[in-house]
């Protein structure tokens, strides 16, 4: 099977996010998908011919982690874009957040501390499938720190290529434009 990149085109004319700025994303999101199927290619590859003992074939599955959850965590991102931001504190969401946080207000200043923090990644709303729970993690690279047994809910790209072009060195600012822009239905419909 072969990963093929999905279209985030409507996302063009969003506030706070320039064109410039978003076809790059996209651009970028593209060649997570291509490094993600050549990987994959070459894995089975040098397992049909016998190389899985080789330290390329460790290294090409070492880096395989980092690709797919470069595209899939772009694909997360992207598709809790595209809304107006607010969110139904009385649904499911909104009381589950104030539940676990004591208010949505203790949550979201949480999440922007998380998202704000020094250094590049991600930062996401998991839930954990086992307790319900919900947390607030920081991602450094793309497979590095993910909680085990965790559904990502909201996912938030803090690399700087999410938002240098529009933003500079003004993190807090674009994090304002990523919650203004938030389709909050799209993160409840992960929910467990």
């Amino acid at each position: 099977m072969t990963y093929t990149a999905k279209d985030y085109s409507t996302l063009i004319g969003m506030e706070g996010f320039s064109q410039t700025l978003l076809n790059n994303h996209f651009t970028l999101y593209q060649g997570y998908i291509t490094n993600t199927n050549k990987l994959l290619d070459s894995l089975a590859a040098m397992l049909k011919e016998g190389k899985t003992a080789t330290p390329e074939y460790a290294e090409l599955k070492r880096r395989l982690g980092f690709e797919f959850n470069g595209m899939r965590l772009h694909e997360y991102y992207f598709e809790n874009l595209g809304g107006k931001g607010a969110l139904d504190k009385s649904g499911k969401l909104g009381k589950k957040l104030a539940e676990e946080f004591g208010s949505y207000e203790d949550w979201e200043k949480d999440f922007k501390a998380t998202a704000t923090m020094r250094g590049i990644g991600w930062a996401i709303l998991y839930q954990d499938n086992v307790s319900g729970r919900f947390l607030n993690q920081w991602i450094n690279e793309h497979e590095t720190g993910h909680p085990a047994g965790c559904t990502p809910l909201l996912v938030l790209d803090v690399f700087e290529h999410a938002f240098m072009i529009d933003y500079g060195l003004k993190r807090a600012d674009y994090i304002e434009a990523f919650f203004k822009n938030l389709d909050w239905s799209a993160v409840e419909a992960r929910l467990r």
